[in-house]
């Protein structure tokens, strides 16, 4: 008694490499739609963002500009107090490098804070090293 392993395909049904044909088709249709809809989705958030920053660009020099005029006040301030002029400008400018030096130490505590994100690092080597074991022991099958 011999068993017969050849594959028989009913009349009317389509054959398995036309079906993975038609299942890739498709894949690759509906993955194009999704790449099409993040470009639009990004293109307006990018636009967005960008005329976002423009107007806090804008802010920041005027930010600057009044600063500027803020601090020549408090110096004609100082004078007013009978202080000597360039008494007064050198106070304005300790103040100011005093407050540059503390900014910086607080950034530079921050930026020592940063770190890799070492999670997603390990979930993505995992996966990795997932698919290609389950590549590794799938049968090639070429139509």
């Amino acid at each position: 008694m011999t068993v017969n392993h050849t594959a028989t395909q009913m009349p009317g049904q389509p054959s398995i490499g036309t079906l993975v044909a038609e299942a890739h088709s498709s894949f690759s249709t509906l993955l194009h739609g999704e790449i099409e809809l993040a470009k639009l989705e990004i293109k307006s958030s990018v636009k967005n963002a960008g005329t976002g920053a423009g107007m806090f660009a804008a802010a920041a020099v005027m930010v600057v500009f009044g600063l500027i005029f803020g601090l020549i006040a408090l110096a004609e301030g100082l004078v007013a107090l009978h202080l000597w002029r360039w008494v007064a400008y050198l106070i304005v400018f300790l103040l100011l490098m005093l407050i540059a030096g503390l900014a910086a130490m607080l950034g530079l505590r921050k930026v020592k804070r940063v770190k890799a994100p070492q999670q997603t690092i390990d979930t993505t080597k995992s996966t990795v090293v997932a698919l290609r074991q389950a590549t590794a022991h799938q049968p090639t099958h070429r139509a």
